[in-house]
C-alpha cells in the first residue's frame, strides 16, 4: 500500500504546484465545489486594527465552496478535537 501512499503524495503535490503556479500568474484560482484560492495585498494597523497606510504584502486566501461548507458543517466530531487520530492514512 505504500506505493500506492506515494503515488498519491506525488498526485497531491503535483496539484498544490498547479495551484501555486496559478496563483502567482493569474492571482486566482477556484476550484469547484471546493473553494476559491486568491491572493490579495492585505495591510493593517497590528495594534488597533484601524485602517492605515501601510506598505501592503500579498497573502493567499481561502474561501470554501458551497458543497465543503455544507459537508463539514454536517460533521458530528472534528478529527483532532474529539480524540481522534488525525493523518494516520495506514489501512
Amino acid at each position: 500500500m505504500s506505493g500506492v501512499w506515494s503515488q498519491a503524495t506525488v498526485l497531491v503535490q503535483r496539484i498544490f504546484d498547479g495551484i501555486i503556479e496559478t496563483l502567482v500568474t493569474a492571482g486566482r484560482n477556484e476550484l469547484r465545489n471546493f473553494g476559491v484560492f486568491e491572493e490579495e495585498a492585505q495591510a493593517e494597523e497590528g495594534t488597533t486594527g484601524d485602517t492605515v497606510k501601510v506598505p501592503a504584502k500579498p497573502v493567499v486566501t481561502f474561501k470554501a465552496g458551497r458543497e465543503m461548507r455544507l459537508r463539514v458543517g454536517q460533521l458530528k466530531k472534528v478529527p483532532g478535537r474529539d480524540g481522534e487520530a488525525v493523518g494516520n492514512h495506514s489501512r
